[in-house]
């Protein structure tokens, strides 16, 4: 059975076969940008790809941290601008919420992060870092076309967002339950997109030519018998639950490209580690260049 690399490969190689009878067309291609926390950031590593080879995809769709990387980078920033704004953020809940990675956490340290409601912690200081940075406020005045995924929090059923408020959707997006508080979308009460669809891959399938799936939710290992701590548990569990949801998706029907960049070690809430993180997704943004510089380019070039 071909791998969701091989087929992608064969896919692009039909697309770019000369035809004598027929002019041939640009392919179009999807970018699917997952969820999986501190390790989402590898997204940031796969846009640089993009970016030097002057590739703009036609459509994005992005789930929590690739919803929130993904509104950046439809908005118009580039790769590197992105990157600049995770390694400076400082004094916004981004900072707090790195800080709950540390087993050791006790609830009173917690609860000076709360903000009443339902979560733990308040994304506005963060949502007002990004909008600092880009001028769109709505899904219609973006670069390029971007679906947000979320998840109802009643019904269970997945709610993609492509209209309206830019950051009220990421927000929703990136809701992580029990840490973020849930955000009022019309009838719906939205939660993190990661409990229902953690790479919206399937939502581009029938609207472009070529889909790119990045798969950002890593390797479930073990810890050497260390003890585990509350927030080990939290952000496992989730992981868990993400990787879970991913693997059935992607028996059904695969990507035409699927990235996987790996940076072990790093848990959820791991922000701190933006360069570790980036160095170690070196080596599945090689593989993306290595085939899109041997087929999209030459083929644009002809």
């Amino acid at each position: 059975m071909p791998t969701p690399f091989a087929s992608g490969l064969q896919k692009l190689t039909e697309f770019l076969t000369p035809n004598a009878e027929q002019p041939k067309a640009p392919i179009s291609i999807g970018l699917a940008l997952g969820s999986g926390g501190a390790n989402g950031l590898a997204h940031i590593a796969i846009l640089q790809v993009f970016d030097e080879l002057g590739i703009v995809p036609d459509r994005i769709t992005g789930t929590s941290i690739g919803a929130v990387i993904g509104g950046l980078y439809a908005a118009g920033l580039s790769a590197q601008q992105i990157r600049e704004i995770f390694a400076a953020v400082a004094g916004s809940p981004l900072d707090a919420f790195s800080g709950l990675a540390k087993s050791d956490v006790k609830l009173a340290k917690l609860l000076r992060f709360w903000r009443g409601g339902a979560g733990l912690l308040d994304s506005s200081g963060f949502l007002h870092v990004l909008a600092a940075h880009i001028r769109p406020r709505t899904f219609a005045e973006l670069r390029i076309p971007l679906t947000v995924v979320a998840t109802d929090y009643w019904t269970a059923d997945m709610v993609s967002i492509s209209d309206g408020n830019l950051f009220r959707a990421i927000e929703a997006s990136m809701a992580v339950p029990g840490l973020f508080t849930p955000v009022r979308h019309g009838e719906h009460l939205l939660i993190d997109g990661g409990t229902s669809n953690p790479l919206p891959f399937d939502l581009l399938q029938g609207e472009v030519d070529l889909v790119i799936a990045v798969d950002v939710s890593g390797n479930h290992q073990p810890n050497n018998g260390q003890e585990l701590g509350m927030s080990d548990m939290l952000f496992n569990s989730f992981k868990i639950m993400q990787q879970s949801i991913t693997r059935q998706a992607l028996r059904n029907q695969p990507p035409d490209i699927l990235i996987r960049p790996e940076a072990p070690g790093v848990r959820l809430a791991h922000f701190h580690r933006i360069n570790e993180i980036l160095e170690h997704a070196k080596p599945a943004a090689a593989t993306l260049r290595e085939l899109l510089m041997e087929q999209v380019v030459e083929h644009e070039s002809i």
